[in-house]
């Protein structure tokens, strides 16, 4: 398979995964179950969509890692300001445990699947054959939060392991994007900045989101104008090629899984683009993520 027609797969596969499996963290069902643990109810909502309270957040994402401390979590999710996360993370942890939140996390997004697409949608069982193909060939070297699935179980309904599965490759991607990006020498400040470039987002507006202070932005700015990547507006012509590159390299640690699928995966979009588009619209996910926005942006 040519390096074009895999990145257009894989970042595809992205966007389709995105709303069916990122939904856990938009999900009423989680909420409530992290607030029945001591956590606070959704830290507010987006054109309808509940957001997650940032203890429960960091805390039940890592969670599939074990009762890890906060470092680790900033280090496996990579992009936030550990300044925030630590204290966060052991908030959480004064609260409940890895098992029991992990426990809570799995329940809230199969809920608010089952409710919002039912027990059995068209295809489920098609889907749970392709995407269990596609995660088969996938390894965990140097991937803590993928490695970190691989020791849950599996949960025991079709639409429970649909997610589980579509969240393995999702994190997958992730785990393997910080790895694209760090051996490209970029720190989580400077790939903030330039990911938003590249999504066609105003600097500071998305990466914001990460805690991150206008200091520490400044100076990842510095560090990009002097690498010739970033002038006082945007990007150099030269930025732009390494972000590309970013995401080319995150594509290519894809290949096994987009392989193992093969022309199959057309019938996997198919099936699983209209359920992602009924979660949108029954708010369980944003009107758009980071993936559409990096389809887009390649397109």
């Amino acid at each position: 398979m040519d390096q074009q027609t895999l990145s257009a797969r894989a970042r595809q596969l992205g966007s389709v995964l995105e709303p069916v499996t990122g939904q856990v963290y938009f999900s009423p069902e989680c909420h409530a179950n992290y607030v029945a643990l001591g956590f606070d109810p959704s830290g507010g909502d987006a054109a309808g969509v509940a957001l997650p309270d940032g203890p429960a957040y960091f805390t039940s994402r890592g969670s599939v890692m074990g009762q890890v401390p906060g470092e680790l979590v900033a280090a496996a999710f990579a992009v936030f300001n550990p300044e925030i996360v630590v204290p966060c993370v052991q908030l959480g942890w004064s609260r409940t445990d890895a098992a029991t939140i992990c426990a809570a996390r799995d329940d809230g997004a199969i809920s608010q699947l089952r409710r919002i697409l039912g027990d059995s949608p068209d295809g489920i069982d098609r889907v749970n054959e392709l995407l269990a193909r596609a995660v088969a060939t996938l390894r965990p070297e140097g991937r803590p939060l993928f490695a970190g699935l691989l020791s849950q179980a599996m949960p025991d309904t079709a639409v429970g392991a649909m997610w589980r599965r579509g969240d393995m490759l999702r994190e997958f991607r992730g785990d393997s994007h910080t790895a694209a990006w760090i051996s490209a020498g970029f720190d989580a400040t400077e790939i903030g900045l330039m990911s938003e470039l590249y999504w066609g987002l105003p600097m500071r507006s998305y990466s914001r989101t990460r805690a991150w202070t206008d200091a520490q932005f400044d100076a990842a700015h510095a560090r990009l104008a002097a690498r010739g990547l970033l002038d006082d507006t945007g990007f150099t012509e030269a930025g732009r090629v390494a972000r590309e590159q970013v995401e080319i390299a995150t594509d290519a640690q894809m290949r096994p899984a987009i392989e193992a699928i093969g022309d199959d995966i057309h019938e996997l979009f198919a099936i699983m683009t209209p359920w992602g588009a009924a979660v949108r619209d029954g708010k369980g996910y944003l009107s758009s993520g980071p993936h559409d926005l990096a389809s887009a942006a390649s397109g």
